[in-house]
């Protein structure tokens, strides 16, 4: 995705939006209103399906074509006035061109109607960039998943199934691409059983297109300049569809398939309460979920999410990795998050600078300068790079400007409080007991909570369970330095790092670091490790290093702490049900002898055990996200993530990877 990718708008005398590429308008210029509401609203029958959603009942929305998101705010006031307090509302949509943030605020003020939900849109309207992109509004009730990018290549990627299709690309005339026979296939293969679908254009071909793709349409009274529109309910994709070569290649392997369902009450334990636990405590309890969040210690983030300022610092590539995926949309859902926090205390988006400290790095960033849009990242020359962090420096670099630092426990607690997650403080959980479909924490002789569902998200000390104990996790200590900030010091405008790094102060500190060590178990901060952090410090600004006077500290008063990362082989973390190791091994021998072969027998799951686990350095940007595909796991309901990036992080990969090393170390 490139800056120009934003969408092109002209806008006419009254102050409609047109789009410049495709030549059309985003909506009616007569009563873009009352056609929303007549097209989309009425023939998918929302009114009466929003009302009869029982409680923590969901419906699900798809769209194609989201524009200026007039389709969406007017389906959430709908569903505000219609569902009960604790049902949901989860909409989706594409958009290959997005709005501007400007461009969007000046379109959503044509209706000040629904300004209260245009409000809480542009309020997080940020950091929207190609991919899935999560948005989550009234503490959950509201779901938005934006898919940034072109329908064709978006829709494939998304794992969930739809309740009621609004098909509202650019008319069919004028954007050709979003009304294809291969378009429609995958709205069928996304739809629910009984999923309707609804669209502005009566086309024949259209009409006739939707049919064969196992949509039963019909004509129906249109509104205004309309004479007719279309509406339809799905009736089953044809036989001859279902066995199609993009149908067969989109199905779920069995060992990445959702497990069924877990029965009886909505109760979880999270044992964890760091970046991971919390965040996942407060994704299932928006949806309902009776959570108990357990900390061994007695306060949430006591541990390596303890630290008083990390990074929200984008590590990308420029192939589109599943890693780089990952990254680019929890560094948006983060930034979302962080927007209901206190700036400055809680957070700062003073940008991120990451010097080009050798010819490698150098190309590493012109690389991505030439992948990524300026808004997300750009190269900055020597010159420039000095006057936006503030102090002198040796280097130009890449500079990130909706990055920063954030405050970890300041997120944690956020989390937990906005959704009224229970903390059970001084828990710490030595053995897990499954009993009549339950499962039991206990600390030795004591049983300290059960529930149907638990998620592991204590680090690499979850490992001491022989569910997860096969797990590839390994700890990393870091250590950081804390330093008084001086009024020299102040001047220090954005977060710099070269093989460590510095933040602007918060609360009157300076935080630098991060040391790495192997070989370590012990968390006593040692004088060694403040001294290479004070020598990274000086590879990152000499000027800097003088401003705080760093020579004139004596190295055994340095203050920091230390704490233990955690992080997994491929540097992914590990988010998702666990299968039983024994059981898979059995089940999928045949993949140590061909592995291409995809056999029919269902994955051996651990049923209701689940982990969140080794997020590394980059915590703040993949652990929100991975609590929301932890929710949506268990949830049934569209993944927050392409299904290739979900299935990338989930822990079957490693037991699967192996049985297919094995077939190739008896050859």
């Amino acid at each position: 995705m490139t800056a120009t990718d934003h969408a092109q708008i002209d806008w006419d005398e009254h102050g409609n939006p047109h789009s410049r590429v495709f030549a059309d308008v985003y909506f009616s210029t007569e009563s873009g209103l009352d056609e929303t509401r007549h097209v989309f609203l009425t023939q998918n029958e929302l009114a009466e399906r929003f009302a009869a959603l029982p409680a923590q009942g969901r419906l699900v929305i798809g769209e194609t074509g989201f524009g200026t998101g007039l389709n969406f705010l007017c389906a959430w006031q709908l569903f505000n006035a219609s569902a009960v307090a604790d049902a949901r509302l989860h909409f989706v949509s594409v958009e290959k061109y997005p709005l501007s943030r400007a461009d969007l605020e000046r379109a959503l003020r044509l209706w000040p109607e629904l300004q209260g939900f245009a409000d809480q849109l542009l309020g997080q309207y940020v950091a929207v960039h190609q991919g899935f992109q999560r948005f989550v509004f009234e503490a959950g009730r509201v779901t938005l998943t934006l898919l940034i990018g072109d329908a064709l290549e978006m829709l494939p990627q998304l794992d969930g199934e739809i309740d009621a299709w609004f098909l509202d690309g650019f008319a069919p005339a004028k954007n050709p691409e979003m009304w294809t026979p291969e378009l429609f296939a995958e709205l069928a293969r996304l739809a629910a059983p009984g999923s309707t679908i609804a669209t502005f254009t009566s086309t024949g071909w259209v009409r006739r297109a939707l049919n064969a793709a196992g949509f039963k349409m019909k004509r129906m009274p249109g509104i205004g300049h309309k004479w007719e529109v279309l509406k339809g309910h799905f009736v089953g994709q044809p036989e001859d569809a279902r066995h199609t070569e993009a149908v067969m290649t989109s199905r779920v392997k069995p060992w990445f398939a959702r497990p069924r369902l877990p029965d009886g009450p909505r109760t979880a334990l999270v044992i964890g309460a760091g970046l991971a636990g919390c965040a996942t405590a407060s994704s299932l309890s928006a949806r309902g979920w009776q959570v108990s969040l357990m900390e061994r210690h007695g306060d949430l983030a006591q541990e390596a999410s303890g630290n008083p300022q990390g990074v929200l610092y984008l590590k990308l590539s420029a192939h589109g990795t599943p890693l780089s995926q990952l990254i680019l949309s929890g560094f948006g859902h983060t930034r979302r998050l962080l927007e209901r926090l206190e700036r400055g205390v809680d957070w700062d988006d003073c940008g991120v600078l990451q010097l080009a400290f050798d010819e490698k790095e150098r190309e590493r960033q012109a690389q991505l300068a030439a992948a990524f849009p300026d808004d997300l990242l750009h190269v900055l020359d020597p010159a420039t790079a000095q006057s936006r962090a503030g102090v002198a420096l040796e280097s130009g670099g890449l500079f990130y400007p909706q990055g920063g630092w954030v405050h970890p426990p300041a997120l944690c607690r956020h989390q937990v409080n906005m959704n009224k997650v229970q903390v059970l403080a001084h828990r710490e959980v030595i053995e897990l007991r499954r009993d009549e479909g339950q499962w039991q924490a206990w600390d030795g002789e004591r049983l300290l909570a059960s529930a149907c569902v638990v998620v592991l998200a204590g680090a690499a000390e979850i490992k001491r369970f022989p569910a997860s104990a096969e797990l590839p996790l390994k700890r990393i200590r870091g250590q950081i330095t804390r330093l008084a900030e001086t009024p020299a010091s102040q001047a220090l405008a954005t977060v710099v790092c070269a093989e460590g790094y510095v933040a602007p102060a918060r609360g009157g500190e300076h935080t630098l670091g991060a040391s790495f060590a192997f070989h370590s178990d012990d968390l006593t901060p040692s004088v060694t490790e403040h001294l290479g952090n004070i020598a990274l410090l000086r590879e990152i600004s000499e000027d800097l290093s003088q401003r705080l006077k760093v020579d004139t500290l004596p190295p055994e008063n340095l203050q920091g702490r230390a704490a233990f990362r955690c992080t997994s082989p491929d540097y992914l973390p590990i988010v998702g049900p666990l299968a039983d190791r024994a059981a898979f091994l059995e089940a999928y021998a045949v993949l140590r002898k061909d592995a291409r072969q995809t056999p029919d027998t269902e994955c051996p799951w651990l049923e209701g055990l689940y982990v969140n686990s080794g997020h590394g350095s980059r915590g703040l940007i993949t652990a929100p996200l991975s609590g929301e595909l932890i929710a949506a796991w268990l949830d049934n309901e569209p993944l927050p993530l392409p299904r290739s990036v979900a299935e990338a992080c989930h822990p079957n990969r490693f037991v699967l990877r192996g049985l297919i090393r094995g077939k190739q170390e008896t050859r």
